[in-house]
């Protein structure tokens, strides 16, 4: 589901998809650069149960692959905590709901 239509979604039916498994998470990528190694996270997706979250993580993936490496010593050991990581993708859907929470 996108952020767009995300945005549309009621606060009901927000909390419908939640109870039925719904999930806000983030894919995490790492770049080195030799003696430089920055491990960053995504945009936030909203997953639907039962969705599949292979094609969002793809991207993020293959940067850690081609990219993630090379940095001394931190980009192998990052670039492994992004790639285990992103088998589920990191959950942030408590911090979402806290946020949204806080702007009402």
């Amino acid at each position: 589901m996108t952020t767009e239509e995300v945005s549309k979604l009621t606060v009901e039916e927000l909390n419908q998809y939640l109870a039925d498994g719904a999930r806000f998470v983030q894919f995490s990528y790492t770049i080195s650069i030799v003696i430089m190694t920055f491990k960053r996270y995504s945009k936030v997706y909203f997953i639907r149960k039962g969705d599949s979250i292979s094609a969002d993580r793809f991207p993020y993936t293959l940067i850690n692959l081609l990219f993630g490496w090379w940095g001394i010593p931190f980009g192998p050991i990052y670039t492994i905590w992004s790639l285990v990581e992103n088998i589920k993708g990191k959950d942030v859907t408590q911090e979402i709901i806290d946020r949204i929470n806080n702007s009402n």
